[in-house]
């Protein structure tokens, strides 16, 4: 059980353990066979010390990956989170920093998931007993006559119902706000640059255009070269202080 446990570790093992250099298939080689939670439930202990151990970049992400097999998204997270850290400070790969903010997306929407049922749930209930606790007041008060469609006791439930609705609206999903999107993905920002022109983009993605299509703002036509973009710290902050409270906008596309 060990030998093939460590056999299996190694198929994801980065390529200089020493330096920390990896391509990013190492990447994907990790997601995809971390997809096993079976994996996952022998690798987890020994991904444990690796990370623990050294500041590889990929020893967190493995961690985080095998504890999103598990459902434990909170763990998971906190383990991407340390990657994308130590990631800004080394000369890896920006397709590594996808990869990662990937799964890092995944675990994110996929904790609110998990919570958000279990809060839908308690308001739910809760909402049933305010309305028989309601209904039980005017029928001893003896305010709630025929079907029990007094003026007050139907005021009162929809008063109720609106309480309950604006209670849960952080946890119903809507369309992102236009200005906390790229205009070429229609994604919400992760890292979000602004041209001479004044337009907001993604870097990876106004990186691709520059590089595969040509030195020109892809809105305004005008040149465009990489040393002229300029980090939005404005629109970053807008799109963090948004997935606090809304974090159903976690889920790709």
């Amino acid at each position: 059980m060990i030998n093939s446990t460590i056999s299996r570790l190694s198929l994801f093992a980065p390529t200089s353990p020493s330096t920390g250099s990896t391509g990013a298939s190492a990447i994907s080689s990790a997601r995809n066979g971390l997809r096993s939670k079976r994996i996952a439930g022998e690798l987890l202990p020994l991904m444990t010390l690796w990370s623990r151990s050294s500041t590889l970049v990929q020893g967190h992400y493995l961690l985080g990956c095998a504890m999103l097999e598990k459902e434990q998204c909170a763990l998971a997270i906190k383990e991407f989170n340390k990657a994308l850290d130590l990631l800004k400070s080394s000369n890896l790969g920006d397709k590594m920093a996808e990869d990662i903010w990937q799964v890092l997306a995944k675990a994110k929407y996929q904790d609110w998931e998990i919570h958000s049922t279990k809060r839908v749930w308690k308001m739910q209930s809760l909402k049933e007993a305010c309305e028989n606790a309601l209904q039980e007041h005017h029928f001893l008060s003896g305010t709630l006559v025929g079907d029990g469609s007094t003026n007050e006791y139907t005021d009162q439930l929809k008063l109720l119902s609106e309480v309950f609705t604006k209670a849960t609206i952080d946890d119903t999903p809507t369309d992102v706000p236009d200005y906390l999107c790229c205009q070429i993905t229609f994604e919400i920002f992760r890292d979000p640059v602004i041209t001479p022109s004044g337009i907001t983009y993604e870097r990876s993605i106004i990186l691709e255009h520059l590089c595969k299509v040509g030195n020109f703002d892809p809105v305004t036509r005008e040149p465009l070269k990489e040393h002229q973009l300029v980090p939005n710290l404005a629109i970053k902050e807008a799109v963090q202080a948004y997935l606090k409270n809304h974090s159903w906008a976690y889920k790709l596309n």
